[in-house]
């Protein structure tokens, strides 16, 4: 008996594993890393691929900093930069393009536009070459969410 109640059990968890491994579900959602200004602006031409800031390509992050609005006359935005600063970009020169992030809101999702609020903005991170109005940028990030930054 005992013997028939181990192997019940053990197909048991092989299907439960099996499950798991089919539908990504590994359990709760990962947290994302949060990620400062000065482990970004390590990312240069000659920054080797197992560096912390290399690392970050397509993790999930949260990212504290202020909005450069990409979009005219908008109460909410859909696309933006963040910038370690409040007012970076506004005034020449712009911050190099390691201290810049273009945030694309992905699913439909707009944030209120704000030039001197911090907020904390959360999504996948790509090291990419983008092109914006300000200069050019280092990093792309799938918005997920922006929220107020609260000092912890």
């Amino acid at each position: 008996m005992r013997s028939i109640a181990l192997a019940n059990s053990i197909r048991s968890l092989a299907w439960a594993a099996i499950f798991l491994a089919a539908t990504g579900s590994h359990g709760a959602e990962q947290a994302p890393q949060t990620v400062g200004w000065s482990t970004l602006k390590m990312l240069t031409t000659s920054t080797p691929q197992n560096s912390p800031v290399r690392q970050l390509q397509g993790k999930r992050v949260s990212i504290p900093g202020f909005m450069v609005p990409l979009e005219d006359d908008a109460q909410e935005v859909t696309e933006f930069l963040l910038v370690p600063y409040a007012g970076a970009c506004i005034h020449v020169p712009p911050p190099p393009p390691n201290q810049m992030v273009y945030v694309q809101l992905i699913h439909g999702g707009k944030a209120k536009m704000s030039f001197t609020d911090p907020i904390v903005v959360t999504g996948t991170l790509k090291i990419s070459n983008v092109k914006s109005p300000y200069g050019d940028v280092s990093y792309d990030l799938d918005g997920e969410s922006v929220k107020p930054y609260v000092e912890q």
